[in-house]
């Protein structure tokens, strides 16, 4: 359980303090701004970040699996490494341009809807993830786990899939 409430989890960020390796887990920051924020290796699972401002955000190895995320800004966002986990997270609709997703874990998460473009998912994990209708154009997917995803309606105009593990178990030349 979070050992700090909304509000001062808010003004810790807004005065730029660093939240690296906190458990905000469960907590409600819906529609928070969290701009800038350095959460690197925080838990945040199960927490409500709904259209959370989250752009140019530090959460290199954070766990944000079973989060609410949708409509959420992330645009920008840190969220690599093999220790990130977005594992069923929600993600409908997110704004995740430019974000650095490298190696990152999205198992089962949903990104329908959600503009993936220019981000970098290489090697990341999207085993049965939902991405239909999501935009990732120019996105690099280079070596991504994509077993199992939905990919109905996506965008993939540019997309750099060398390696990738497409739906049906193949592997992208």
């Amino acid at each position: 359980m979070a050992a700090y409430t909304r509000q001062e989890v808010l003004t810790m960020i807004a005065s730029g303090d660093d939240l690296t390796d906190n458990d905000l887990s469960g907590l409600d920051l819906c529609d928070g701004d969290l701009t800038g924020a350095s959460l690197w290796g925080a838990t945040l699972s199960g927490a409500n970040l709904t259209r959370a401002k989250l752009t140019r955000a530090k959460l290199s190895g954070a766990s944000l699996d079973k989060a609410n995320l949708s409509g959420a800004n992330l645009s920008g966002a840190d969220l690599s490494g093999a220790e990130t986990y977005l594992d069923n997270a929600d993600l409908r609709g997110a704004n995740l341009t430019g974000a650095d997703l490298i190696f990152a874990s999205l198992r089962h998460a949903d990104l329908t809807g959600a503009d993936l473009s220019e981000a970098n998912l290489s090697n990341a994990n999207l085993e049965r993830a939902n991405l239909s209708n999501a935009n990732l154009s120019e996105a690099d997917l280079r070596g991504a786990d994509l077993k199992g995803a939905k990919l109905t309606g996506a965008k993939l105009e540019d997309a750099k899939l060398k390696g990738a593990v497409m739906p049906d178990g193949t592997k992208h030349k």
